[in-house]
């Protein structure tokens, strides 16, 4: 094996680099990369119809474009992206926002309700009926078992100590005010907003 100094290694990087920089001048058809994934990227949403949006994600609002084709009765999820012209986010999304497609196509979505009963191992489909009825059983026994009525001095409390409720940072100003409302009427004191947790 021949043995290399280190000045002629050096010398063998340097030209390797300006070899390497000087490719895309010597290049006589002209290819631009850049625009050749362009040109992929139009075909695939080519014909496509772009519907714009908000990310799911959190109150700030930035616009989303998402492009869809209709196939026969179903519409196909093309891909999901940030809205240049939305003066929130100027196309730009946070690491959540720029996952979005996966809340319609992941293979792990969960389409319809799953309870476990206590003690089991096993999930179950169950109705939305069965659901909400589960639901607001366990939220009635939970305030029924922990109200407290008057704290240690004696003071009218009215208060439910064994149920907590952390509201969605996509909230509207409505549906907080209106979450709000419904916990307080419930007693409910630990009362947070996922936008601070």
């Amino acid at each position: 094996m021949t043995e290399i100094t280190r000045r002629e290694f050096l010398k063998l990087g340097a030209a390797g680099t300006a070899g390497m920089a000087l490719v895309p001048l010597a290049n006589p058809l002209g290819f631009d990369l850049a625009a050749a994934k362009k040109r992929a990227l139009t075909s695939r949403i080519d014909g496509a119809k772009e519907v714009h949006s908000v990310c799911p994600y959190c109150a700030v609002g930035c616009g989303l474009i998402a492009y869809t084709k209709v196939s026969g009765t179903t519409t196909q999820l093309l891909q999901i992206e940030g809205d240049p012209d939305s003066p929130i986010n100027e196309g730009r999304l946070c690491p959540k926002g720029a996952t979005a497609m996966q809340l319609a196509t992941s293979s792990r979505r969960v389409l319809k309700p799953l309870y476990r009963a206590p003690g089991g191992t096993a999930w179950e489909e169950k109705s939305w009926d069965f659901m909400l009825d589960k639901i607001a059983q366990n939220l009635k026994t939970s305030r029924d078992n922990t109200f407290v009525a008057q704290d240690a001095n004696g003071n009218i409390v009215n208060r439910t100590e064994g149920v907590a409720f952390a509201g969605g940072a996509a909230f509207s100003s409505e549906e907080g005010y209106f979450a709000a409302k419904v916990m307080r009427s419930l007693g409910v004191v630990f009362i947070e907003q996922q936008a601070r947790v």
